[in-house]
């Protein structure tokens, strides 16, 4: 081990490949720098126990080869450039450990060829600011793009046996009303048949996130914390708020597999067209035992326009633009439980369906053409607030088949009506409410 406490010293200890260098003091860097494999870079607490900053003038930060570890910095890059990104791609990069990290500037991994295996940990890190928006490596899907994150780990590899595997415990991203630019979370693979990112656990605290799009862009979306396509999540625990604040900005998305996601804090949306929990993948649990709130135009509450939700289980739901549905199920899912009911207080307005902007009445349950639901419980009412919209619509073809409501369908707006069920559209004729 070496203990270096100035640039000269640091560049020195690198070019000798130590395996253990002590950082001791903080210092400015004119350059990026990378790590030889087996290296660790580790803060040594100053004498009133704030730990030393690495900032890089103009330039992105910290690049990996393999098996590398950070632990303890502060790390502050540009906000458009990457404070830690990965340069090496041969076949097995090792583990690399990141803990008690405080940076400015995207982390990046991001594989296109030969990786066959690693594993990342992460433990408290917080990605206080960064700017993705001019990364070109987006995914495509559903007639949209979608940016990258502060914290992004992308397979891109075309082989199905290229495998990232990924622990994450303590991830907070962005600031209470200053959000990163881009999304918050991203991790994929090379879409569905490609390489793949396997998730053991994914615990965050605090998110924040804007991509900061243009109104009327129908094209482009972020997401808080997004598990995009490749990428497969055995437990994700999110423990604070996941905030978003602007166009097309969803909260909680899936285009991959979730096995088990915990919500114990707030989801909440403040933009147009901005979703709290969209899923397209395959979700077998979700548990929002803390409200979904969304305040924008089009911005709606839950929607399942691809795959399937097994089991799903929400505290309440409440939107509060024109447009902006409560529940939308398009496909097939189980069982719904909606503790504290859903309401809306919009009537009808523009919102972003599949890449394309369309019509929408803020219905607050709303069962599409192809949404099959086994089982809905509604503890509370499922109410709507505004004019010229039906609180309860199911479409030709959509399909209920048990349905309890423990409070009442009401539509209170002006021309509003409480069911509105379609020629074709088959829900439980008995279903009980109270």
């Amino acid at each position: 081990m070496v203990e270096v406490n100035n640039p000269q010293e640091f560049v020195q200890a690198l070019a000798a490949q130590e395996e253990n260098i002590y950082i001791s003091r903080s210092m400015m860097l004119t350059h990026s720098i990378t790590l030889p494999s087996n290296t660790a870079i580790l803060g040594k607490p100053q004498e009133d126990a704030s730990l030393p900053i690495l900032m890089f003038q103009d330039s992105d930060g910290i690049g990996l080869t393999a098996n590398n570890r950070l632990e303890n910095l502060i790390i502050h890059v540009p906000t458009n450039h990457r404070s830690i990104f990965n340069t090496n791609y041969i076949e097995d990069l090792g583990a690399f450990n990141f803990e008690n990290l405080e940076l400015t500037g995207q982390f990046s991994f991001l594989s296109k060829s030969k990786l066959d295996n690693t594993f990342l940990n992460f433990k408290n890190v917080h990605i206080l600011s960064a700017d993705t928006r001019s990364y070109l490596e987006q995914p495509q899907k559903y007639g949209v793009n979608v940016l990258q994150g502060a914290l992004t780990i992308y397979n891109l590899n075309p082989d199905p046996n290229s495998l990232i595997t990924v622990s994450a415990k303590k991830i907070s991203i962005g600031l209470k009303n200053a959000p990163v630019i881009g999304s918050g979370i991203f991790i994929a693979g090379a879409g569905d048949k490609g390489g793949r990112v396997e998730i053991d656990d994914l615990d965050t605290n605090d998110v924040y996130s804007t991509g900061k799009i243009p109104m009327g862009v129908a094209d482009i979306i972020t997401g808080a914390v997004f598990i995009v396509n490749g990428a497969h999540a055995k437990k994700v625990i999110q423990n604070g708020e996941t905030t978003t604040y602007g166009v097309n900005d969803m909260v909680l998305d899936a285009w991959g597999a979730v096995d088990d996601w915990n919500v114990y804090g707030p989801i909440t949306s403040y933009g147009p067209s901005g979703i709290g929990f969209v899923n397209f993948g395959i979700v077998k649990s979700f548990n929002a035992q803390a409200p979904i709130e969304t305040f924008g135009l089009g911005a709606r509450g839950y929607n399942q326009y691809d795959g399937t939700l097994e089991e799903g289980h929400f505290s309440s739901i409440m939107t509060f633009g024109d447009g902006s549905i409560g529940v939308q199920i398009s496909k097939k899912v189980g069982h719904l439980v909606f503790d504290g009911g859903i309401v809306t207080h919009g009537e009808v307005g523009n919102s972003l369906v599949k890449g394309i902007i369309v019509e929408l009445p803020a219905y607050a349950l709303s069962i599409k053409t192809g949404g099959l639901v086994a089982k809905i419980e509604v503890n509370g009412n499922i109410q709507t607030k505004g004019n010229s919209v039906a609180s309860y619509n199911v479409e030709t073809g959509g399909i209920v088949n048990n349905m309890t409501v423990t409070g009442k369908i009401l539509a209170s707006g002006k021309g509003s009506i409480p069911l509105q069920i379609q020629d074709g559209g088959k829900t439980p004729l008995n279903f009980s409410t109270k």
